[in-house]
């Protein structure tokens, strides 16, 4: 009989999945260097979710706050008791948590859009941010910042990818603009995501003291509870995600939201619907449950999207890969981003992502003119939520260098075994 090194159950997993003994074993061993970093990150996951554990109890959730309103949605009970629940879970004063904003790119362009007016100046202290804002800020499309008359200003980062504090603290000292903006998550750049207490509490304090009328406003996607406090806890004065990523914790449908000092988020929500009226208005004839529970079971899922990310890391570094954050790095992002030697490598791990994706497995990605993106991207999302990236997806712009953005996970296994089947994938077209 031949000798076959993985037995039992695991071989029943291998024979379902189609995964080689190979890839199997190799995972497996990539594993091993991770129990550390999984403890780390089981702690995180705890301190998180006693967070919103006890946001939701002082917050008193009772089963009426799930039930659905129409129409103008005035005295809407339970889209109020989830504002005061996200606030609550994000350090914040308020919090405007909405199915209305389609994108975390929307919520933030409205946040941003609401603050600033023609004349105002906005300084982008991350340097360029993600293809889609660069085209909401920058474009000739009619609404955009530019076209509203803001005057922006980029402050590039250091070739090692830090923030240069002492240039955005000049500038903003000197210009005096409206915003100071500042990206948390990478998006296509090759660096590391910014962590809130290393990278952002120093420059806030030193913002607020230079021009303490500026209002600090964060893009926090793919960073909601990746660690124990958010940037509204040094000083932020208002952060902005999607509900389709970590705060959604998979079962949000759509939404965005927008959090942190009162005064800012209610004349965010007067752009959002009408002046004047604002968060006092709005409907959702769905129930609201899903973002209640979504945000319940965020500690935990974005735990197992860091764990997934770590995993790839591992697996991908050890088969001679670039990666970057490493598999032992301290994250503030979910995403993975893995470096590969030519472009029929980078489409041939996207597209085994999509295969082994629950929904849509058999379809092919092809790279396209996504809107809102300055090069063709290929992007892995066979998810329930279409394109929750906090389910285990992966992007890529097709130009060198060929770099796969993986990111999510709504449960760990499901990690492991699309990393088995991404290394075989590679190894097979090597051989």
């Amino acid at each position: 009989m031949e000798n076959n090194p993985v037995q039992g159950v695991n071989h029943a997993v291998c024979t379902s999945l189609g995964i080689s003994p190979r890839a199997y074993s190799m995972v497996s061993r990539a594993e091993e260097d991770l129990a550390g970093i999984f403890g780390r990150l089981t702690e995180i996951e705890e301190t998180n979710f006693s967070r919103v554990l006890a946001a939701f109890t002082s917050t008193g959730i009772d089963a009426r706050h799930f039930a659905p309103t129409t129409g103008y949605g005035y005295d809407d009970a339970g889209r109020d008791a989830l504002d005061q629940v996200y606030a609550k879970a994000l350090f914040a004063e308020a919090a405007l948590v909405r199915p209305h904003m389609v994108s975390g790119t929307h919520a933030i362009f409205n946040a941003l859009s609401s603050l600033l007016a023609p004349g105002d100046g906005l300084l982008l202290a991350t340097g360029m941010p993600y293809d889609t804002m660069e085209t909401a800020m920058f474009s000739s499309a009619p609404g955009s910042l530019v076209n509203m008359g803001v005057n922006i200003e980029v402050i590039e980062l250091f070739d090692d990818g830090s923030i240069d504090c002492d240039r955005v603290a000049a500038r903003a000292r000197d210009t005096m603009p409206k915003v100071i903006y500042l990206q948390r998550s990478r998006g296509y750049a090759w660096r590391d995501s910014f962590l809130p207490e290393r990278d952002f509490k120093p420059l806030f304090a030193r913002l607020k003291a230079t021009h303490p009328g500026g209002v600090i406003i964060v893009d926090n996607c793919y960073g909601e509870f990746t660690g124990v406090i958010e940037p509204t806890s040094f000083g932020a004065d208002v952060i902005v995600g999607s509900l389709i990523k970590n705060a959604g914790g998979g079962l949000a449908p759509t939404g965005g939201y927008v959090a942190g000092a009162k005064k800012y988020v209610d004349i965010i929500a007067q752009r959002l619907t009408v002046p004047g009226m604002g968060a006092e208005i709005g409907s959702y004839a769905a129930s609201y449950r899903p973002f209640f529970q979504g945000l319940f079971n965020a500690p935990h899922v974005v735990a197992e999207a860091l764990k997934s990310a770590a995993l790839f890391a591992r697996v991908f570094s050890l088969m001679g890969y670039e990666v970057l954050p490493s598999f032992d790095a301290e994250r503030s992002d979910i995403v993975e981003a893995i470096r590969f030697r030519d472009e029929e490598s980078l489409m041939r791990f996207v597209r085994e992502i999509q295969s082994v994706s629950p929904v849509d497995s058999t379809a092919v990605p092809e790279p396209w003119d996504m809107p809102g993106y300055t090069s063709k991207v290929i992007m892995a999302a066979g998810t329930f939520v279409q394109g929750a990236s906090i389910e285990l997806s992966a992007d890529a712009p097709i130009r060198p260098p060929f770099t796969a953005y993986l990111q999510g996970a709504l449960n760990y296994t499901h990690g492991k075994l699309a990393a088995m089947r991404a290394v075989d994938a590679i190894l097979n077209n090597r051989e």
